[in-house]
């Protein structure tokens, strides 16, 4: 950069509000006016633009005195900053802004006389925020050391009369700003940003974003290299930060991807103040001014060189969207044309249109406020066409949000719209209406105003995050629950480092206490925390309010680790919020045949995953594989299955010589059984898992369609407490060994075992048997060892040899490690890995 080269230096309204940051803005300027020729473009201070507005609107309403308040209010933030700033020159500077605002008051009496404000009056008011801010702000500075000259705009800018969105003469502008700087010497000018002048010397005003607009145009005609955005934020963000805790700003974009940003309505850029610079060359650099040090995002012509340079997610909120539809294919009318001139004509902004390959159809996205003048515009446009029914009546959906990605690197990638579109379906997020421009730099949907923030967090996961963000609601802290915590625990950082995984657990609950934190909840201690929240039994009714907030956040999943019999309503409410369901819990499974497929059906209809692999065998993937077999086309034969780890320890303790009472109970502490073992042992628990497994083959059979022996029979006192059940069992040692010896003495061994023939089904005898069997050597089951499962599959593909899957088939940490895959399963898929 030459040092004759220029550099503009646009401060705004939150930068030049308080003592403390306009002592930094001047200790900036100050700063870079050593390095080389500057210049400053200012904004109002603070709020004082939304001030003239209010005091405009009371003196229009006759309200002279009302209005006055509010000068008065201006003039206090006025002179408060400046004494704080040079107290020495308080008096004098006070003075000054009572001179420059006097002006004011005259106007606002002759508006609070006529009850009329125009456009250019209002253009006139408005023009005193920045009189005021650039004329304070060159006098402090001169006293603290900077050289500077206040340079009025509406000398330099030069504009038709447009009042409220003035067009610039560019080259009229040019001219004035080249022809003034020739004689600003070393000093510093500081302009009012916003206001300009028409050739005939009328103030006007440039409109939204208008002091940046400014600032564009001052570089342009003096040719500088650099405009700096003085700002409150450290740049532009990957995400509205108020809606994305993980959005975090942009070092470097391209002008074309800052044009893009600016046409979806980014509050800190504007297509006007974009276009001079791209047409100039000249680059823009957005910083922090509390956080000088901070580099900010540069937006030149180069960009990021970084092929893994992040894509911008922007929101545009208080939209509705219309819909226009002809109902006969024949008749084509221009409908495009005819609805956006219609709109323009109406001055209605439209931020987004999306039409058929036919043009029969179009949407369009418009402000909220301007819907009934749309409307209106529309509907008479179409008159003639709506009145003979060759048009469907105006649809119109609001409040709607407009999400837009926006990366110079996606026109070269590929899939992008996929992974847009499949990160939205995932969470159950519907798309409205959608459209992608010919840059291929954006792409933009339509989602309902309820939808924002969910959409916008998870659509910045997929793009942004080196990580998937997986959010958790964990029902049940018992053995399984409580292996999974301490599983979350060791696993958490190896997930996110080398699988890109990062699992938060936002929700705890068991039968009597609730915690939820959106944020996310500390795993060290998560136990003891649930247990000092003061809460009552909060059962399932309780519970779908929390689902709405967890619905929100990225990859929800509920996690049932509890064996409650009454959660089936509770599935359902989470998969219609787009929840996935991961679940130990067999029950629901076991439901009436059509209580099932409803609960099964209601997954598939609203997109999410219902997993529950661990439901039969703990960690062994037995479902997964039946699924797959069923999917490639084979038929399942026979099925043949030891599906009771803590039954089947049961029965090696037995072949190994230990009386059954003392087998139940080893059982029971080291954590195999329920701590009921009667729930193990009637047998119930294996037949619920067997139902499971025929209904996988699609057999609508119920509980009671089970042939079960017990392997234990019910004895006589069904009340009794569980320690006293096992004293009990003593009676029945002697003739379980019997049983063991009778199997010895027949070569075979003791196993209480699941059988499922699908060819039996329609005759009488029944599909699935459950009990007590001698089973030869050689046979899948005969040297199980310890908890031991196993599932045998004989198919028509696999008729010689069975298809056999076997391992530990009891204990907390097998079937948490289960629960554990299954949400990974969930989170890879949505992944794409």
């Amino acid at each position: 950069m030459s040092s004759n080269s220029f550099r503009v230096m646009k401060f705004g309204g939150s930068s030049v509000g308080s003592p403390r940051r306009l002592r930094q803005v001047i200790e900036l300027i100050g700063k870079h006016a050593r390095t080389g020729p500057l210049a400053v473009v200012v904004s109002a201070q603070g709020d004082t633009t939304d001030w003239l507005l209010e005091a405009a609107e009371l003196a229009t309403k006759g309200d002279l005195e009302g209005s006055l308040t509010v000068v008065a209010r201006i003039a206090h933030l006025a002179k408060t900053n400046a004494a704080a700033l040079h107290p020495a020159q308080a008096t004098t500077l006070a003075a000054r802004v009572d001179q420059l605002l006097a002006p004011l008051q005259q106007l606002l009496q002759g508006i609070s006389l006529t009850r009329e404000c125009s456009p250019a009056s209002k253009d006139k008011v408005l023009a005193f925020g920045e009189l005021v801010s650039a004329t304070l702000l060159a006098e402090l500075l001169n006293a603290a050391g900077t050289e500077s000259c206040f340079r009025d705009a509406r000398l330099l800018l030069v504009t038709d009369d447009t009042f409220g969105t003035a067009r610039v003469d560019v080259a009229r502008t040019r001219t004035q700003l080249q022809a003034s700087a020739a004689g600003w010497g070393t000093s510093v000018p500081v302009i009012p940003g916003f206001i300009a002048s028409t050739v005939d010397g009328r103030t006007t005003t440039l409109g939204r974003n208008g002091s940046d607009y400014t600032a564009a145009l001052v570089a342009q005609g003096l040719g500088a290299t650099e405009v700096t955005v003085w700002t409150d934020v450290l740049g532009l963000h990957t995400a509205d930060p108020d809606l994305v805790s993980d959005a975090y700003p942009v070092p470097h974009l391209t002008h074309a991807e800052g044009l893009e940003l600016a046409a979806v309505g980014v509050r800190m850029l504007h297509p006007r103040t974009m276009i001079p610079l791209i047409e100039s060359g000249i680059s823009l650099r957005i910083r922090n001014t509390m956080h000088p040090d901070h580099p900010g995002t540069l937006i030149d012509a180069i960009g990021s060189r970084d092929g893994n340079r992040p894509t911008c997610i922007a929101t545009r909120e208080d939209l509705a969207l219309l819909g226009i539809e002809v109902r006969k294919l024949s008749d084509q009318f221009q409908l495009g044309e005819r609805v956006l001139s219609a709109l323009r004509a109406a001055r209605v902004t439209v931020w987004m249109t999306a039409q058929s390959a036919n043009g029969q159809s179009i949407a369009l996205v418009v402000p909220l406020p301007d819907v009934q003048r749309a409307r209106t515009a529309l509907e008479a446009e179409l008159a003639q066409e709506l009145s003979r029914r060759e048009v469907e009546p105006l649809g119109v959906r609001q409040p709607v949000t407009l999400l837009t990605l926006v990366a110079e690197a996606m026109g070269h990638g590929v899939n992008v719209a996929g992974r847009f579109f499949s990160a939205l379906g995932a969470v159950g997020v519907n798309v409205r209406a959608s459209a992608q421009g010919a840059s291929s730099r954006s792409i933009s949907c339509v989602v309902d105003a309820a939808d924002t923030s969910i959409a916008v967090r998870t659509t910045h996961a997929a793009f942004n995050l080196a990580h998937q963000q997986v959010n958790l609601f964990l029902l049940g802290k018992g053995t399984v629950g409580g292996q999974l915590l301490a599983q979350l625990r060791a696993q958490q950082d190896l997930l996110r480092e080398r699988h890109g995984i990062a699992l938060r657990v936002v929700g705890i609950a068991d039968s009597r206490h609730t915690l939820f934190d959106a944020s996310g909840l500390a795993l060290e201690g998560l136990e003891e925390q649930l247990a000092r929240v003061v809460r009552g039994e909060p059962g399932t009714q309780a519970l779908p309010p929390l689902l709405d907030e967890l619905r929100r956040l990225p990859v929800p999943i509920l996690v049932d680790c509890t064996a409650d019999g009454g959660v089936a309503s509770l599935y359902t409410e989470a998969f219609r919020r787009g929840i996935h369901v991961v679940a130990a819990n067999k029950k629901p499974l076991a439901l009436p045949w059509n209580e099932r497929e409803a609960l099964i059906a209601e997954a598939r209809r609203h997109h999410v995953g219902y997993h529950y692999e661990t439901t039969v065998a703990s960690s062994l993937p037995v479902i997964d594989t039946l699924a797959n077999l069923v999917r490639t086309g084979d038929t399942v034969r026979l099925i043949t299955a030891s599906l009771s780890g803590s039954v089947g320890f049961i029965c090696n303790e037995l072949l190994a010589g230990v009386p059954l009472s003392t087998a139940v109970r080893s059982a029971r502490d080291k954590g195999f059984t329920e701590p009921d073992p009667r729930e193990d042992l009637s047998g119930a628990d294996v037949a619920r898992k067997a139902l499971i497994l025929a209904r996988e083959l699609g057999l609508s059979l119920s509980l009671s369609d089970v042939a079960l022996e017990p392997f234990v029979p019910t004895l006589a006192d069904a009340n009794e407490s569980p320690d006293s059940f096992l004293r009990s069992l003593r009676s029945l040692d002697a003739e379980y060994a019997q049983k063991v010896e009778r199997c010895r003495q027949s070569g075979t061994v003791l196993r209480y075992l699941a059988r499922i023939d699908p060819t039996r089904l329609g005759t009488d005898s029944p599909v699935i048997r459950v009990g007590i069997a001698a089973v030869e050597p050689g046979q899948p089951g005969a040297d199980l060892r310890g908890t031991e499962s196993f599932v045998s599959f004989t198919t028509t593909r696999h008729s010689e040899f069975p298809l056999t899957v076997r391992g530990a088939g009891a204990g907390g940490a097998v079937t948490a490690s289960g629960v554990l895959a299954d949400i990974l399963r969930i989170s890879q898929t949505l992944r794409g890995r």
